[in-house]
């Protein structure tokens, strides 16, 4: 394969883990000013020498959680979001209760995210549990645009919650028990929600 440049984005690690693989900088820049905090900017460009698949990227279950982001999420993210528009203060208050409150079958959302961003250790593991939720997140807003619906600021938060939670049990699937990754899922807002008495 012939080496081709790229340029690298403006601010920020690029979109996705599409640039896996081997590389050269092209280039090399700093400011070394006894005024300003020095710096050095390594790479304006650079060269790819060899491409590998970017489920590599996303960790030892890449392969995984690049099936929930591109099958999985874009299968329930229109159904979750039908769910939020039919009842949204039903659903605001499952989803409150879910975040805050344990169950007998799984933990608080927010304390299973919590101890899926704490078991990151590595920066190359922080860094692919980012970029998976930023797939996760960019998977939900092409179904979303998609669906036709009344897209409001709960919709968009509960589908992103429930995406990111699933794509982040798949990377973490090898390193918690079902507490913890039901948690994670959701699956206590999956099952039908308590007669009203």
């Amino acid at each position: 394969m012939p080496a081709r440049p790229w340029k690298t984005p403006a601010s920020g690690p690029p979109p996705g883990p599409s640039g896996c693989g081997s590389w050269n900088r092209l280039g090399e820049t700093g400011n070394w000013s006894p005024r300003h905090y020095p710096y050095r900017l390594l790479a304006h460009q650079i060269r790819v020498i060899e491409e590998t698949d970017p489920h590599q990227a996303l960790g030892d279950r890449g392969r995984d959680v690049l099936d929930v982001i591109h099958h999985q999420i874009p299968e329930l993210a229109a159904w979750r979001a039908a769910d939020w528009t039919a009842d949204p203060d039903g659903m605001s208050q499952r989803l409150w209760t879910w975040e805050t409150c344990a169950s007998l079958t799984s933990g608080s959302g927010q304390w299973a995210q919590s101890v899926a961003g704490s078991v990151s250790h590595s920066r190359r593991e922080a860094a692919a549990q980012t970029w998976i939720e930023g797939l996760a997140r960019n998977t939900v807003d092409q179904v979303l645009a998609h669906t036709g619906l009344d897209v409001s600021h709960g919709v968009r938060h509960y589908a992103y919650t429930r995406a990111v939670g699933q794509a982040v049990a798949a990377q973490h699937q090898h390193r918690f028990d079902p507490y913890v990754l039901d948690a994670l899922r959701g699956v206590d807002l999956d099952a039908p929600a308590p007669a009203a008495v």
